[in-house]
């Protein structure tokens, strides 16, 4: 009976750092990470999901404590709340997404990588409470709504004027927020920010900024 205990452990053993291994491979490169969706969902990458690269500088900054809640606004297929997760694994990530067909694949994505600190959530940001969250990730949901964008899909309404509604809410939102907290905004026409957070440091082009309230 021992042997066969012993046994087991190990096969156990094995078996996780074969799952740490097969998991890790998906973070090695953006097109590897890709192989978690179907096709044409890994078609929208370029424009639409957060490199992995940007993730892990975000989550880097984002990251203050153990168990820091983040939330990634606009999460879309999950793409950045699972990179960051793996880079970040004190930290808890929540992921808000109004499309239940894009948060589908950010669950199953999910159940491939077995991330215990990531959690997504089926809503409008404006449905949420911000005090449940520390730190914030902005990579533009906003910006579909503009006339001439490219859209994910049709299964929402677009306008200018969500675009501009949406702005002035989460501006709110962050003016609310204590002296401290941490947004990090990618490709962000910086409407949403208000004057009393700072840019403590910028990457990829200028694309990629850190902001810290005052």
């Amino acid at each position: 009976m021992q042997n066969n205990e012993i046994g087991t452990g190990k096969e156990l053993e094995l078996q996780g750092e074969a799952l740490l291994t097969e998991r890790a491979g998906f973070f090695e490169s953006d097109e590897r990470f890709h192989e978690l969706y179907p096709l044409p969902i890994a078609a929208l990458a370029r424009r639409h999901w957060t490199p992995i690269e940007v993730a892990r500088s975000a989550a880097a900054f984002l990251s203050t404590h153990k168990d820091v809640r983040i939330l990634d606004i606009g999460c879309g297929v999950g793409k950045f709340c699972l990179s960051a997760a793996y880079f970040a694994a004190d930290a808890r990530f929540y992921g808000v997404e109004q499309r239940a067909s894009l948060l589908h694949q950010a669950e199953e994505a999910k159940k491939v990588l077995q991330l215990g600190n990531v959690h997504f959530i089926h809503a409008n940001f404006t449905q949420l409470d911000f005090s449940n969250y520390d730190h914030f990730y902005f990579f533009n949901a906003f910006y579909e709504n503009l006339d001439g964008t490219e859209k994910i899909d049709d299964s929402i309404a677009y306008s200018n004027e969500l675009f501009d509604y949406y702005n002035r809410y989460l501006y709110r939102l962050l003016d609310q927020k204590p002296a401290g907290t941490r947004m990090v905004t990618y490709h962000s026409m910086e409407d949403e920010m208000p004057a009393d957070y700072y840019v403590v440091d910028e990457l990829s082009n200028n694309l990629l900024k850190f902001w810290i309230k005052a």
